[in-house]
């Protein structure tokens, strides 16, 4: 009876799993897929997964408990990493940009942050019009203090040098390699001199086993973050391209990092 009944929770467990793997799969990797059929992919937002376009899924996924999963519980220590280092700048009278906007309270915690270090603006910009409305519903006390542009972090319309800080939380391994240098660089031209870029990411793993659970991750669902270990390091990137000095934190035994690079 009881072995029985283990089973049972067994295979409920392994179903459940099945499922959600399954449902992230067709909404990131699998519609690039389709897409990729398509004349859509030559569109500049093809390589947007569904998940972060359809309100209606933006919001069914953008659950805290299930943001802070996906990052190993990391994700908390990772924006208080950007925090931190907000609050140590005096941005009073100057402006903060937030590239892409990313799910969870990385927005709220980052514009609250600003707003206390002296930001008299907070710009956030997001290729997707329903990322920025979602943003929007998150942020009603800072009302007057943030400005919302639809705009393409690899292809910015904003002025040049706006900003004294801008934020980047776990959008390169995203977009296709060519792009991941132009967001880089577009992210370079919105800093003033002497401005800092906060970028999240993820990393390569020092443990084996979690490097081999890691490379299966991404094989399966973000097939352009692999290159984040290797020929995409953002560090290596930004140094290549020069004008920046770079620091690196990494977390959970080398899965996760926090680049800050000031601009020269």
């Amino acid at each position: 009876m009881t072995g029985s009944w283990m089973m049972n929770v067994v295979v409920g467990l392994f179903s459940l799993l099945a499922l959600t793997g399954l449902f992230f799969f067709v909404l990131t990797r699998g519609a690039l897929l389709v897409r990729g059929l398509s004349s859509a992919q030559n569109s500049a937002k093809s390589h947007v997964y569904p998940l972060y376009s359809n309100m209606r899924l933006i919001k069914l996924v953008d659950f805290q408990p299930v943001i802070a999963a996906i990052l190993l519980f990391q994700y908390s220590t990772l924006v208080s990493k950007i925090v931190a280092g907000l609050g140590e700048r005096n941005l009073k009278n100057k402006k903060v940009l937030v590239t892409s906007c990313a799910f969870g309270n990385v927005i709220p915690r980052v514009v609250e942050a600003a707003v206390q270090a002296g930001a008299e603006q907070v710009v956030i910009a997001d290729i997707i019009g329903n990322e920025l409305e979602h943003a929007r519903g998150k942020l009603g006390q800072f009302e007057g203090r943030i400005t919302y542009v639809e705009d393409n972090a690899t292809a910015m319309t904003c002025q040049p040098g706006l900003a004294d800080a801008n934020i980047m939380f776990f959008l390169l391994h995203e977009l296709p390699h060519p792009l991941k240098i132009k967001a880089l660089s577009e992210a370079g031209r919105m800093l003033a001199p002497g401005g800092k870029l906060y970028l999240a990411e993820f990393h390569r793993p020092e443990l084996p086993v979690l490097r081999l659970l890691s490379w299966a991750y991404f094989k399966v669902f973000e097939p352009f973050g692999l290159a984040l270990w290797d020929s995409h390091d953002p560090v290596n990137c930004l140094t290549e391209m020069g004008g920046w000095t770079c620091e690196r934190s990494t977390y959970f035994f080398g899965n996760f990092q926090v680049i800050t690079a000031t601009k020269h």
